[in-house]
């Protein structure tokens, strides 16, 4: 088995390449295939090796004795079975295709609640940067994150005879995505968005001046909820997050156009812009219905497992999906010198495509021909894999909970994510 370590400001974060296949990995609801990454001694060469499907038959969802918590690193070496990695097997006979209205239907309550509360919790002190808010609010989105703090949140008190949810569970769901929008704020600017959510940005609308004071402004506001939480652990877990914010940021603007990013470069900025809020929503959820440190940790591998895969996804969509489907042009991050998973893949195979974006597309019609590379030469379809593994291990995370209908939703969560690209 190999064994990557990130270290992310003394955090680590580490990723698993198993081999072999266990028969407590998955549900017995999810058919799965071992997928045997081969070269001459059968041994595994990462995401880029040619893939043999075999069958796994995975039929029991027991588990051994769960063991006592214990560090980090040995909680998730324990938790990967022996051998090649399980990806879950996503062809259109296994499954059902999953719906996020059907997805959040066992916590509908909790999220008509939010939608309720947050335009009132934003604060009315400055009219205009309420009218921001409202304009980014008002544009409705998804409200994923806070769905996935009540779904732990649920799920975890069972474990614990919990029968409702605290008020700090609720509270937590709030600033979860207050700060997911002040993120969208700010990357509007970064990115000189003129749409969200179908509507105009709220720098389009008021401008960049007022479009990055509102964006602070929730990110202030949130930060004086989170300190009203009275919990230290909870308070440096969320905390950290606007820290990775930045920090994604900066990475991501000092590696544009270079073609020597290495992936494990590109994981550890997605998990900063994307995965980091994901895992402390869960991670957070999990502490506040008082659930010992191996499900806590676990909670937070969950989280960022399934919000590694979603970049990962939504950077393959970025080529295969049409402007009117993403609602803007098609290779965008490429065009503007983020290189993202397929592009990487790519590169690996196809010497051409970095003299293309070498060149910072300066020739007509070159953004188009390197967006063909990159189709052309397997980038779409390794990382296709990629996201498939990170799932993969995002529902082992959650065999420490009962099977109720929170934890399947949480699993359902995974397979939406997947079902993008399917």
């Amino acid at each position: 088995m190999s064994m990557t370590c990130h270290t992310l400001d003394g955090r680590a974060v580490l990723d698993f390449v198993a081999c072999g296949c266990s028969s407590n990995a998955l549900l017995d609801r999810y058919s799965v295939r071992n997928y045997s990454k081969t070269n001459s001694k059968g041994s595994c060469r990462g995401y880029g090796a040619r893939l043999n499907r075999i069958r796994c038959g995975v039929s029991s969802m027991k588990t051994a004795e769960t063991p006592a918590p214990k560090k980090a690193a040995e909680a998730l070496l324990n938790g990967v079975p022996q051998g090649l990695p399980l990806v879950l097997n996503l062809t259109k006979e296994s499954r059902k295709p999953v719906s996020l209205t059907n997805l959040f239907e066992v916590v509908a309550n909790d999220l008509l609640t939010l939608n309720q509360n947050l335009q009132s919790i934003v604060g009315a002190e400055n009219p205009v940067l309420m009218s921001a808010a409202e304009q980014i609010f008002g544009a409705g989105g998804k409200r994923m994150r806070p769905a996935l703090a009540f779904l732990v949140s649920r799920a975890t008190a069972e474990l614990v005879g919990l029968k409702e949810l605290t008020k700090e569970h609720r509270r937590l769901a709030e600033i979860i995505e207050m700060i997911h929008t002040a993120s969208l704020i700010h990357d509007d600017v970064l990115d000189e968005s003129d749409m969200r959510r179908g509507k105009e940005s709220v720098h389009q609308m008021f401008g960049t001046r007022v479009a990055v004071l509102a964006g602070d402004f929730m990110f202030a506001q949130s930060s004086w909820y989170l300190a009203n939480l009275e919990n230290l652990q909870v308070i440096k877990l969320i905390s950290q997050v606007i820290k990775d914010f930045a920090s994604g940021e900066i990475k991501q603007a000092s590696n544009l156009f270079d073609c020597d990013v290495e992936l494990e470069e590109y994981l550890l900025k997605s998990y900063y812009k994307t995965a980091s809020l994901i895992a402390a929503s869960t991670k957070g959820a999990a502490i506040f219905s008082g659930v010992d440190n191996y499900v806590t940790e676990k909670m937070y591998d969950y989280g960022k497992n399934l919000g590694l895969s979603f970049q990962v996804v939504d950077d393959i969509l970025d080529f295969t999906q049409s402007a009117e489907q993403l609602g803007k042009p098609a290779g965008t991050d490429l065009a503007k010198g983020n290189l993202t998973a397929p592009v990487i893949f790519a590169l690996k195979k196809e010497p051409k495509l970095r003299d293309i974006i070498d060149s910072e597309f300066s020739e007509t019609g070159s953004l188009d021909e390197a967006i063909a590379l990159v189709k052309a030469c397997g980038g779409i379809e390794q990382a296709q894999e990629l996201a498939k593994e990170k799932a993969h291990l995002a529902i082992q995370n959650l065999e420490c909970l009962p099977k109720t209908a929170f934890r399947l939703a949480l699993e359902d969560m995974v397979m939406f994510n997947l079902q993008r690209i399917d």
